[in-house]
């Protein structure tokens, strides 16, 4: 493994580039003519514009971004996060065309990226999810009205809040399916919804976790992630403030357990709910870095990207759980440009100035 072709942009394509270097390997960007300007288009050894700003003719164009890779002598693949990076099939292409694919396998990807499958999963393997139904839709009255309401209507194969809908009483449930149904085709192009009971108060507390492939798993903490609004993470932090020692220790337990059920490869977030009794529930696993993956590196030392380029290289890791320890505390901020005279409502333009504190600790 040489040259690897980042099929992002922005921030984490920066990211991607910086641990390449730093590892002597060639990188080849890929750029939205609307990106020209980017930092990490100036940052890659190698850069070719993808001749469109529509991100479904560009960044979520696997067939070209393929082609590119093949034409240029790339010979993996790093999706960073979002766009093509949960795309199970993806995954599987670049494997069946000799491109190595920097992410967990694509039945990995394809087992968690379904909510309803992974929950299966994991009651089988006696690891507690939060009280649900993942039966049809038809049957959705009767379940909730025997978890009891509030529930939430969850989309299967989503993210980022979107396909989410909160009831809280039978009357709103129907126009809550509807809704939640039409919204996760459009983003996703599946409608399938699973029922949950909604916990208040609870704690998002989620776990990174490290495979090799070969059943060997290193957890690396934990982020509280609790702080959210319309279901999107506006502070994470690491580690999470007042746990019991016992409520961590078994959050790294089922963390790790998860990884080894899956024969984890590369990096992986397991996500738990943590209700007032700290009882622990899991939530979901993302099979991709996460943009919070910063404050994990802040507290541990490590970095995430070079492990991910390490285990694709088939390099074996010498790095010892028990030397795995926090050391201080980090937190990252989502920053939003909003409107608050108009409801909150997002508010484009022109930043004409930005300035970033300029201290030790600060990224």
């Amino acid at each position: 493994m040489k040259k690897i072709l980042i099929a992002n942009r922005g921030e984490i394509a920066s990211r991607i580039i910086q641990s390449c270097q730093d590892l002597g390997l060639e990188t080849l960007a890929v750029y939205a003519p609307v990106d020209r300007g980017m930092p990490f288009v100036k940052m890659a050894d190698q850069a070719i514009c993808l001749q469109s700003n529509d991100s479904l003719k560009s960044y979520l164009n696997a067939p070209l971004l393929l082609d590119i890779a093949k034409q240029y002598g790339a010979d993996a693949i790093h999706p960073g996060y979002g766009f093509l990076a949960e795309n199970a099939e993806f995954a599987k292409t670049c494997q069946q065309q000799g491109l190595v694919f920097i992410g967990p396998e694509p039945e990995t990807i394809a087992k968690m990226g379904s909510k309803i499958a992974a929950r299966q999963i994991m009651k089988d393997a006696g690891i507690p999810v939060v009280p649900g139904f993942e039966g049809p839709i038809s049957e959705f009255a009767a379940a909730a009205h025997k978890i009891g309401y509030p529930v939430l209507i969850k989309a299967s194969a989503g993210g980022g809040g979107r396909g989410m809908r909160l009831v809280m009483s039978p009357d709103d449930l129907d126009a809550a399916i509807e809704s939640a149904g039409s919204e996760a085709q459009k983003a996703f192009g599946d409608s399938s919804l699973l029922l949950e009971k909604y916990l208040s108060p609870v704690r998002h507390i989620e776990v990174q976790i490290l495979g090799d492939g070969n059943g060997k798993v290193w957890h690396l903490l934990e982020r509280e992630c609790s702080l959210q609004r319309r279901y999107q993470k506006v502070i994470e932090e690491a580690p999470a403030p007042n746990l019991r020692a016992e409520t961590r220790q078994q959050l790294y337990q089922w963390a790790l357990q998860v990884g080894e059920l899956l024969r984890y490869k590369s990096l992986g977030t397991v996500e738990f709910a943590v209700d007032a009794q700290e009882q622990i529930y899991f939530l979901e696993c993302n099979t991709r870095i996460q943009v919070e993956h910063t404050v994990t590196e802040a507290i541990t030392g490590l970095d995430l990207v070079a492990l991910q380029l390490q285990l694709a290289k088939h390099t074996d890791l010498e790095l010892l759980q028990d030397q795995i320890v926090a050391r201080g505390h980090a937190f990252e901020c989502r920053l939003y440009a909003e409107d608050p005279d108009h409801g909150f409502a997002p508010s484009t333009g022109k930043i004409t100035h930005f300035k970033t504190p300029q201290r030790p600790g600060y990224r």
